[in-house]
């Protein structure tokens, strides 16, 4: 990767001037003009900082970091292993405090790192293969043998999981071939678009939330996203309670 050009790509994505970021950064313009010239080569402090600056994820920091030749600052553990211990303890108690609601935890790239016992409520009659940790939320619930089908609001559910994914490349592609071509009208609600399910406990109408680890300083764990689905009206939250006080997750 070209660190100017780099640099300078992530700046304009984010709409800043050479003066914002190098006012944020704690530099001259004339210095960050320099950097993404070619003509000056930062120190790896100050890579630091306009990586900062530009509010990057902690795995294009690393890649900013990398591209200008230095070492990644900032490590990158598997989910399984001692150092992220006290981060899978965390996890648990998350999930089980949600309940009687569903929720579960995502990777980058959406696939299933932990579920709590609710979650089976929308997955019940799902492909098995479409189910579990280590597959993916997202294909999950717009796949024809996973949650598609009992998706009552289809066309408007599957657009926002769609525009979620757009920095996802292939799943993203694949994904896009399920959602219908329906034209967008002026009630579209883009992001707060509610999940209208039909489940063995009756009609489930669920609004979203998303987690993050806001002061993670490890890629995996900043990466991670807690999907939590709350009730989006009073039925619904009798059902999933009651369902909860019977042992029933079907």
């Amino acid at each position: 990767m070209d660190f100017p050009r780099a640099l300078r790509e992530r700046r304009t994505d984010r709409r800043l001037s050479q003066l914002d970021l190098a006012t944020r950064a704690g530099t001259t313009q004339r210095h960050l003009s320099f950097i993404e010239s070619g003509r000056s080569t930062p120190g790896r402090g100050m890579v630091v900082r306009l990586a900062e600056s530009l509010d990057l994820p902690l795995r294009e920091r690393n890649e900013l970091l990398l591209a200008a030749g230095y070492a990644p600052a900032y490590p990158e553990s598997p989910l399984d292993g001692p150092r992220l211990a006290p981060v899978r303890a965390a996890i648990d108690h998350l999930l089980a405090g949600h309940l009687p609601y569903p929720a579960l935890v995502v990777d980058r790239r959406g696939d299933v790192v932990a579920a709590n016992e609710a979650l089976d409520v929308i997955t019940a009659g799902a492909d098995p293969s479409l189910v579990g940790p280590g597959t993916n939320a997202y294909r999950l619930a717009l796949h024809p043998d996973g949650l598609a089908p009992r998706i009552l609001n289809f066309a408007a559910w599957a657009r926002h999981i769609v525009e979620r994914t757009r920095h996802l490349g292939e799943l993203h592609e694949e994904l896009s071939t399920y959602v219908p071509e329906v034209a967008v009208g002026d009630q579209h609600l883009g992001f707060a678009v509610p999940l209208e399910l039909r489940t063995s406990l009756g009609e489930l109408h669920l609004m979203t939330t998303v987690t993050t680890f806001a002061t993670a300083v490890d890629v995996t764990l900043a990466e991670l996203k807690l999907e939590a689905f709350l009730p989006a009206d009073a039925r619904t939250a009798e059902l999933l309670l009651r369902a909860r006080g019977t042992g029933s997750r079907r």
